[in-house]
């Protein structure tokens, strides 16, 4: 009888479940529950600092990029020659380059600026206008850059075209023509290669060449940027500060 009422006594109970109470569990790890709490929030907030700052602080960047010159601008004057223009401070000057004056950026090396100017003793200029409206200028402009890169090189093809001419008068009342063209050159990587479909034309270097035109003392003075189209929006501001600047002054006798 005794037995009966036990084993009664035992299935009316609920079924044993193997459950642990948070103070059973050891003192030294703290509920997993709390845990996520605690470490959830701050962490979200963390990630969101480290991905928003370098977000915030490039547009800030971009934008004052875009609103003052990347870099200083220096002057340089020629008083024997008669010009002078402003060209980037970092920039150094490299003697023997064929031009009367020769500047270019110590890092993009495919960056530089030089001013070429006429024989004295056999141009008799007066006016940019000699040279024809500007877009005939662009074209002589684009015309004398391609007869200085030409290559003997197996395989060498250039591609080039006029972007832009105009006129302006400056502040010296001077008129000024600007030309700036593109040039790309292209050259098989097997030139020597039996089958034509060895011959696989790469591209070597994508540039901008912008020309200011300026006559004084019977002679014409060209101010020579080059940059790479990599770049050209990057350095555009400083590049057209400088275009500018350009200024063509008389020789004293």
């Amino acid at each position: 009888m005794a037995s009966l009422q036990i084993a009664t006594i035992l299935n009316s109970l609920p079924p044993l479940t193997m459950t642990r109470s948070d103070s059973d569990r050891p003192r030294s790890l703290p509920p997993r529950n709390l845990s996520t709490k605690a470490f959830a929030v701050p962490r979200r907030k963390a990630m969101a600092l480290i991905l928003s700052a370098p977000i915030f602080s490039g547009i800030s960047f971009h934008g004052t990029a875009l609103a003052q010159p990347s870099i200083g601008l220096r002057e340089y004057i020629d008083s024997f020659d008669g010009y002078s223009f402003k060209y980037p401070q970092n920039w150094i000057q490299v003697k023997g380059a064929g031009a009367d004056i020769f500047f270019r950026d110590p890092y993009v090396l495919d960056e530089n600026i030089s001013v070429e100017l006429s024989s004295p003793s056999s141009s008799n200029y007066k006016s940019v206008a000699d040279l024809g409206p500007p877009e005939e200028a662009g074209k002589k402009v684009l015309k004398q850059y391609l007869t200085e890169f030409m290559s003997t090189r197996i395989g060498v093809r250039r591609e080039s075209s006029v972007l832009s001419t105009s006129s302006r008068v400056a502040d010296d009342g001077r008129m000024y023509y600007q030309v700036e063209v593109n040039i790309k050159s292209y050259a098989n990587n097997n030139e020597l290669a039996v089958m034509p479909g060895d011959r696989v034309a790469r591209l070597e270097w994508d540039r901008r060449y912008l020309s200011v035109l300026g006559v004084e003392n019977n002679q014409l003075y060209e101010l020579r940027l080059q940059t790479p189209e990599s770049v050209f929006l990057e350095e555009e501001y400083d590049l057209r500060q400088v275009m500018d600047s350009f200024r063509v002054d008389k020789i004293s006798a």
